[in-house]
């Protein structure tokens, strides 16, 4: 009776661990360039002395999903989204390097370049700083060009380079701040081959009809296994009520 018990409340418990994953992909359908986190239950036999007679549910987020979302027109010129493979530098709350497909970009207060997050975009020397202009384009390379205040139309500045990089997404993995850092903890280099699109952004790659479903399946699961434990609750009590009476 111990066995089922066990076993039900491991199951409940792992599939509650499943609900979070999921729920944090649902609350982040319209986060863009968002990556929704994997999970999946595992089998773990219960070695020891004797047959093996349990084996239990581990549930475990092995990395993330690199399946590209789907792209928006926006008009902003200060809204990008990276042509297939390849992520934007930014600047983390840590200060270290990561990476994102957000390309929902803005000028701060200070004049700084970041997401909308509010993390700085890296550039060709660190984060990028943009002049008080009248104009901000972003090239196709990441180039940043403006017309500075009171300049005529013709008059153009390059003012830095957004650091796009194409590491291997196997090297990837997400951090508790929900940035892609290399796993080695060392900074990918810039790629010249990466391109963007202005104008555009990527959605999050979450699909919500599927995760919705998930939902649903996982709190039926759940629910499944806290009638388990009650089953043993009633079967314990009628087995001590019957030796009581003996």
């Amino acid at each position: 009776m111990d066995r089922m018990l066990y076993l039900s409340m491991v199951a409940a418990k792992n599939t509650m661990q499943a609900q979070t994953v999921n729920s944090h992909n649902l609350a982040n359908v319209n986060t863009n360039g968002f990556r929704a986190d994997l999970s999946r239950f595992v089998s773990m036999p219960i070695n020891g002395a004797g047959f093996d007679s349990r084996v239990y549910a581990l549930q475990e987020t092995p990395g993330v999903s690199f399946e590209p979302g789907a792209i928006q027109q926006t008009g902003n010129a200060l809204d990008i989204a990276l042509e297939g493979e390849g992520f934007i530098a930014i600047l983390s709350a840590d200060g270290s390097e990561a990476y994102t497909r957000a390309g929902n970009l803005r000028v701060s207060s200070t004049g700084m370049l970041e997401t909308g997050s509010g993390y700085p975009v890296m550039g060709n020397g660190g984060p990028i700083v943009i002049p008080p202009a009248e104009k901000i384009e972003i090239g196709s390379d990441g180039t940043i060009t403006i017309r500075p205040v009171g300049q005529d139309e013709k008059t153009l500045a390059t003012v830095n380079r957004i650091k796009l990089v194409n590491p291997a997404v196997e090297d990837l993995q997400k951090s508790n701040d929900g940035q892609l850092r290399l796993k080695d903890g060392t900074t990918a280099p810039p790629d010249a081959s990466v391109r963007v699109t202005s104008g555009v952004l990527e959605s999050s790659n979450v699909n919500m009809v599927q995760a919705l479903v998930d939902m649903i399946s996982l709190a039926r699961q759940f629910e499944m296994n806290i009638k388990a434990m009650q089953t043993v609750k009633e079967n314990d009590e009628r087995a001590a009520q019957m030796l009581r009476l003996s």
